[in-house]
Order: C-alpha cells, then structure tokens, then sequence
C-alpha cells in the first residue's frame, strides 16, 4: 500500500526529531513508532499523529502535558526550547527594567518521571545564557520553590511539575520576581501579558543545537532554604492566643514530594500527634495506591480515611503531589462518617481563622497584608460568596479575581486567598502562591482550638452559616474527548441562554468573555437568579473538562434549622443540576 503524502511527511518530522532527541529514552521509542506505523499498525499511527499535532503551547500555565517524543509532549527537546526562551526573556525585561543587572532565576523540581532532568538541563541553559542561576539540592514541594523566588530576590523562578495530573504527565511552571515584574507580582506564576512575551521568545528559538548548556557554574542550593521555608511557616502558629496543640492528624502526600516538609513544619509547630500513611509517604512518580493523585478525586483518601477511623483521629491532611493545594477530611457529627470537606468549606473556616488571628493582634508577622497596604481577602470568581461576607463582617475588603492562583496572588494588600479548588493562601508575604503547608498547619491550629472548646471544624462552620447564611455548593465536570465540543457547548448557552435555575429566574446574566472593570475577559458564563442562586459554566484551563460552579444561599435562623436547611439546599442544588445538564443537551 502506497503511504499517503501525509504520513509520508509525518514520518520524516518524526525520523528528524529522532536524530535530534538528546534523551536515548524518547529517540528509541519514537524510532518503535515510526516502526509500526510502516507496519500499518492504526494505533501507532494515531499516537504518532498526536505526538506530532503542532507545538505544545506555552501559556499561564506554562507547560504541562503527557511524557514523549515529540513536539506535542513533554521532554527534552521542548523543555530545552522553553528554557532558552525564557532566558531570553529574562535577559530581556531585566536589562529593560534594570540596566547593567545580572538576572537571578531558580529552579525547582518534584519526584515525577524526568523532573530532575528537565531542571538540571534548564539551569544549564539559564547558567550558558548568563543568568545567575540557583537549582534546588532535591525533589521539594512548588510552595518552596515560590518561596525561594522571593528570599533568593530572583527574577524568575521555573518549578518542574504537573502537580496533581496522572503520572505519566509533566509540566514547566514560570514565576517573575524582582525586576521582572511590579510588586504585587513578585513570586508569582506568570499572567498574560508575560505569557505571550514569552511564547514569542520560544518560538524564535533557533535550531536545538544551537541552544548552549553550561557543563557548570550555577548553584545547587544546601538544606539552608528549605530550612528557612520550614522555620518561617512553622512561625505562624500563634501558640499565645491559639495554644491548643491536642490533635490527631494522619497526614498523606499521596506519593508526594510534601510529606517530609509539611511534618517538619507542623512538628515545630507543636502538633505531635501525627500518621503519615505509611503507603504513601514517600515519593512514587507511578502513584501506586491511587487512581488519579488528586486529593478531590474519589478514592483518593482511601487509605487515609482507614487509618483515620482506626486511630481513631480527629482530622486527615492530605497534599497532592506537589504540596500546593491541602484536603481536609473530619467525621461529620451528623452522619459520623468521614467525609472530605469541599473546598469552599476549608477557604471560609481558613478565613475566619485567618481574621481571628489579625484581631488577636498578630495580622503582618504571621502572614498578614504588607506595611501600608489595605488588607484584602480574596477568592476566584468561581468560589463561594461566603468568604466576601466573612471579610466584611470583619471589616476587610473583599476580592473577586479570574480563575487561578496567578490572579489571586497579585491582589494588592492579600492577607488571606482561595480557590476552591483545594488552594489556600494563607501568607502571601512568605509565597505569593498556594501553599498546602502553611494552609495544613492553619486548619490543624484551628481544628485544634475548635476540638479544646468541644467542638469540630463541623460545628465552626456552622456557626458560620448561622451568621452569613448557609453557603452550598456543587460541580458539574463534563470530561470530552475533542475540544472542539466545549466550544459547541459554550456557543449553545450563548445562542439559548437559561431562563431559569431551580424554578428561580435569572436575573443577572453575564458573558465574561467581555470582560469588566472588576475582571480581565475569560471564557466563562454567569448567572444569578432571583435567589441568588448562582450557577458559573466555563472551560478548564488545564483539562479537557467544561465545569460548572453551582451555589445556593439559605438564610437560617437557629441551630435547630439547619438540618432541614441542609436538605433544602441540596434538594435546591440537585434540581440546578438538572438544569444545567439540561442547557448543555446532556
């Protein structure tokens, strides 16, 4: 059979990118493809086809896809072009903004598959370009990595990890700092427009033999920084005015670079009573015990739990895999069973914490606002309103921002931070980013003060509710094998928007693909009913997913209430459900 010009073009880009592979790994196994494809095999074909189908985009969220040859995966070739463009940035916007000034970057890594490589490589093409550049001495959670862009006064930070993706995924994550960017950017990942300043610098990268790595020169960091990550986070318990340290806590990883970190820091703090589940304590970049390693995924807490209910513990932490974003699971008193608490519940108890400790006086060294700026509490659009209601019942501002932490950790003045989607906040003056560490050693302070006043993280949230109504809230995930199906499904809400959510009209609707004074644009649609009801529908920005964030807010007048206000507004959410699948023609 005669090979189309199509797969005859698409072999020879694959036999070139072979010849080019400095990883023998990647080369032998794109020159095994290329084998069955002329074998006619249809599966390699279309692996091949997709390895092959444009260029890995780098975006605010850098890069981050599955392992593999080829222009559309993570490995070696597209790390080392990403790294010199990015140095070429670098040298770029520090000569800008500080003439005559050597760059400064570091770069960290986690224990998946090729991080140490892909981090070695970029410090030697940071070090050939002239950058002063510092590597981490080890596998360490992305929160330190950010931390280090500030205490090292960096200019860039690059942070090898896919976080919570499946195992056979990696990922390159950018931070500015210093002279890169303003202020309240310093130490955080990249926004547009430094994005696309940087895709263009990547994008006219020469060919890979022209990129220089040094054989030496920069700097692999001792256990001083990590050391000082560790002292500074475990610094912001507040022993004085919340002393309770009684607390069980099993605590997981989950096959994670964080476990080691997070119980040096929560030791020093004084909590003692800490199970690392054994399972899981070290780091595996195959993730043995779970399915997916993300703590929100079903079964992900599995063993934990066991151990929970065996010990008979009070509360389970749980990083991912590398330790920026904490669940948190308890024994509901309701049901008595475990139950993972969703992430707007631990973003409004961290931040009532969070404003109990500025009351008690202790606001700018344990993680408050900076000298002279209006202390703020922030949240993602798609997170509950309850934290905006905490915030001014405690006399702060309040903050909505786009989807991700690279917004929410600009917002000038941040004291305290969430997305609920598992990241926290909780001292933006020490990492500009989440920081499943310090957010684990905040939730054990205040469930420790909560179990010495008899009570659990359940009872504190309900004292919430009673004061700012209760706050109930869902997703909707919708995974999708072409991507072009979310445009469909987006396109088909604009065309046909609801009228209705729950039997209650909309009232406000808003297409944030325009934008506002308030929010840049983002594809996303919002709407609230007469109920305020508020249902927000929008593409993942990481996954072929199109989620939806649905919430309902029950006013309720005493204790005795809120056991039928619970049914209420899960009968309220369930019937929003429905309705959502049904304007997406599910």
């Amino acid at each position: 059979m005669t090979s189309s010009d199509a797969e005859i073009r698409l072999l020879n880009d694959a036999r070139a990118w072979a010849a080019q592979d400095p990883d023998p790994v990647t080369s032998t196994s794109l020159l095994e493809l290329i084998r069955q494809v002329e074998n006619g095999i249809p599966a390699a074909r279309q692996e091949l086809e997709d390895s092959f189908r444009g260029t890995l985009q780098f975006g605010t969220a850098g890069l981050r896809a599955a392992l593999g040859p080829g222009p559309n995966r993570m490995n070696r070739v597209v790390v080392r072009r990403a790294a010199a463009g990015l140095a070429d940035f670098l040298l770029s916007a520090v000569g800008e903004s500080s003439p005559g000034t050597r760059p400064r970057a570091v770069v960290g890594y986690d224990a998946r598959h090729n991080s140490d490589i892909f981090a070695e490589e970029t410090a030697a093409i940071f070090t050939a370009a002239g950058i002063e550049t510092f590597l981490m001495p080890a596998a360490l959670p992305t929160p330190l990595l950010a931390f280090a862009v500030r205490a090292l006064e960096c200019d860039g930070g690059v942070m090898v990890t896919a976080s919570h993706n499946p195992p056979q995924d990696n990922g390159y994550k950018v931070y500015l700092g210093r002279h890169a960017v303003p202020e309240n950017g310093n130490g955080a990942q990249i926004v547009a427009p430094y994005d696309a300043a940087i895709a263009a610098r990547i994008n006219a990268v020469g060919p890979l033999d022209s990129i220089a790595l040094a054989p030496s020169g920069w700097t692999v960091l001792d256990g001083s920084l990590a050391a000082d990550y560790e002292r500074s986070t475990a610094a912001l318990a507040m022993p004085a005015e919340f002393p309770a340290r009684d607390l069980s806590i099993v605590l997981t990883p989950l096959h994670g670079v964080g476990g080691g970190t997070a119980l040096a820091v929560l030791n020093a703090a004084g909590f003692k009573d800490i199970t690392l589940v054994a399972e899981q304590a070290e780091p595996d970049p195959d993730f043995p015990t779970v399915s997916f390693p993300n703590p929100e995924e079903p079964g992900a807490l599995d063993l934990a739990l066991e151990s929970a209910e065996r010990l008979g513990a009070d509360i389970v932490i749980a990083n991912d895999p590398d330790a920026d974003r904490a669940a948190v699971a308890a024994k509901d008193p309701d049901t008595g069973a475990w139950r993972m608490l969703r992430g707007d519940e631990v973003g409004a108890l961290l931040g009532a914490h969070v404003a109990a400790r500025i009351a008690a006086g202790k606001a700018k060294d344990d993680g408050g606002a900076e000298e002279g700026a209006q202390g703020v509490f922030a949240n993602s659009i798609v997170s509950s309103r309850l934290l905006a209601r905490i915030a001014t019942a405690a006399g702060y501002a309040h903050q909505e921002t786009l989807t991700g932490f690279k917004w929410i950790s600009r917002v000038p003045g941040l004291v305290y931070g969430y997305e609920e989607a598992l990241g926290y906040c909780v001292a933006p003056d020490l990492v500009r980013d989440k920081d499943g560490i310090s957010a684990a050693l905040l939730i054990a302070e205040l469930a420790a003060a909560a179990k010495a006043d008899g009570k659990t993280v359940f009872d504190t949230l309900d004292e919430l509710y009673l004061q700012h109504g209760l706050h109930a809230s869902d997703q909707l995930s919708i995974r999708v094998a072409d991507l072009g199906l979310l445009d469909a499904m987006m396109n088909r809400l604009r065309v046909s928007p609801p009228e209705t959510f729950g039997s209650s009209a909309v009232e406000v609707y808003t297409d944030l693909a325009q934008g506002s004074d308030q929010l840049p644009p983002t594809d996303g649609l919002l709407y609230v009913t007469r109920d305020l009801t508020r249902v927000i529908i929008r593409p993942s920005g990481t996954e072929p997913k199109l989620k939806c964030y649905l919430e309902v807010i029950q006013h309720v007048g005493s204790a005795a209430e809120l056991p039928a206000a619970r049914q209420s507004v899960r009968a309220a959410l369930d019937d929003v459900l429905r309705d959502v699948s049904e304007a997406l023609g599910l």
